[in-house]
């Protein structure tokens, strides 16, 4: 069985050099998004895309002290422990592995977007073309062959680093108390159990959530849970009620036909 694994993004450290996306489109073949107008910032995307996965956001602020701020994060899937997205397919096609990564089986998905509208983060994407759901993978292949994610293993502001949750726990809780000094307001978000279960995409934060575009308090719907514990199985039994039905009215007519006939 593979290790659970996890993702710690430390926003102090990163440059917005942007290197993690292209690694991304680079691994996962994704086309360049040519639909992506100049809207006055240097962000490159305002949001994610069916063709961008793993997006730098750039958040311009000016603090209560008249002081301008850069809030640079690495916006992608959060992989949560107990994710909405899979919870909320009604084609099953959307699965969590060993290791964490929640995963999206293209040849089951049907892009009915249920995912996009169950996920506290607003992250899957249909392909308008493809009309398949979208989304960062944590790169579970390269995991499931010992290697490092590619966002990972091209960051060089060690920015983004990548191991098993438990060592990724522990990173995350020495580096706040590194990164608190310059940063009161720092905190730590997704580490531990939240109300996805956590997320195995961690961040060492230098201002609260809401700042970088992240819910406060990431709640999967009740209206998911709902679904997949009552109505999916209600739906299953009608299901088979209904072929049994259907099964019964055709042997009555074969018994009744034949007694017509003879």
């Amino acid at each position: 069985m593979a290790r659970e694994m996890a993702m710690l993004h430390d926003v102090s450290r990163c440059s917005a050099c942007r290197a993690c996306m292209v690694a991304c489109k680079q691994w996962h073949d994704l086309p360049a998004d040519f639909s992506t107008p100049f809207e006055g910032q240097y962000q490159s995307h305002a949001d994610l895309t069916s063709k961008t996965i793993n997006l730098i956001k750039m958040n311009e602020r000016i603090d209560a002290d008249g002081k301008f701020h850069w809030d640079f994060i690495k916006f992608q899937c959060m992989h949560c422990v107990n994710p909405g997205c899979a919870k909320g397919c009604p084609k099953n096609a959307i699965a969590q592995l060993d290791s964490g990564a929640v995963v999206v089986d293209e040849d089951k998905c049907v892009g009915c977007g249920y995912c996009t509208i169950n996920c506290p983060f607003n992250v899957p994407r249909v392909d308008p073309d493809r009309n398949k759901s979208t989304k960062c993978d944590l790169c579970f292949d390269r995991i499931e062959q010992g290697m490092v994610p590619a966002c990972a293993k091209t960051c060089t502001a060690q920015a983004i680093e990548f191991g098993t949750i438990e060592e990724m726990r522990e990173l995350a809780h020495k580096r706040l108390e590194v990164v608190k000094k310059d940063f009161p307001n720092a905190m730590l978000y997704g580490v531990e159990p939240n109300g996805v279960g956590g997320t195995h995409m961690m961040y060492i934060l230098t201002e609260k959530p809401e700042v970088y575009g992240l819910p406060a308090d990431p709640k999967t719907p009740d209206s998911v849970n709902l679904f997949k514990d009552i109505i999916r199985p209600i739906g299953h039994i009608a299901g088979v009620g209904a072929v049994a039905g259907l099964a019964g009215v055709f042997v009555l007519s074969k018994m009744f036909g034949k007694k017509g006939g003879d």
